[in-house]
């Protein structure tokens, strides 16, 4: 039996990781497909804003919790997860962080990329973008959604 400590990191590692899920989800089925329409100028454009006002104070703090809660009620929890909870606990940390990884690793750079090449060409600057960042967010995004699931059983 969780102690209430517990219960209370993993209820909120459900919100928070559902809602970073569902922001991740949005810029995957509804911002990107928007943005592909766009001409280049306009896209690099749109990117290069996206990409300033992104990580700003609500986002640090849902990408920063989406991995403290769920390593918190990990830890708290030691000893009192059972042989379902503690597994998809884990596999959530697991999945979070490589999404993470895949972000540090492969998203930003990207972005640091685009927003060097801005007065440049911009039709150049969107085909080394466009492709490899969307591939990088499918990736990420699909570690997110099964982190939040996999919190959803463990609670």
């Amino acid at each position: 039996m969780m102690t209430a400590m517990t219960s209370l990191l993993l209820v909120l590692s459900v919100i928070v990781t559902g809602l970073y899920a569902g922001f991740m989800l949005a810029f995957l089925i509804a911002v990107m497909p928007g943005l592909a329409e766009l001409p280049d100028q306009q896209f690099t454009a749109a990117m290069r804003k996206f990409n300033e006002k992104v990580p700003g104070p609500a986002f640090l703090v849902l990408f920063l919790a989406v991995v403290a809660l769920p390593a918190a009620a990990l830890l708290t929890g030691l000893g009192e997860h059972d042989e379902v909870a503690g597994p998809a606990l884990v596999g959530a940390l697991v999945c979070v962080v490589a999404g993470h990884l895949v972000t540090i690793a492969g998203n930003i750079p990207l972005n640091n990329a685009l927003a060097k090449s801005a007065g440049g060409d911009d039709t150049a600057a969107r085909k080394a973008f466009e492709p490899r960042w969307n591939t990088f967010h499918q990736v990420r995004t699909a570690f997110v959604l099964v982190a939040c699931a996999l919190l959803a059983i463990a609670l």
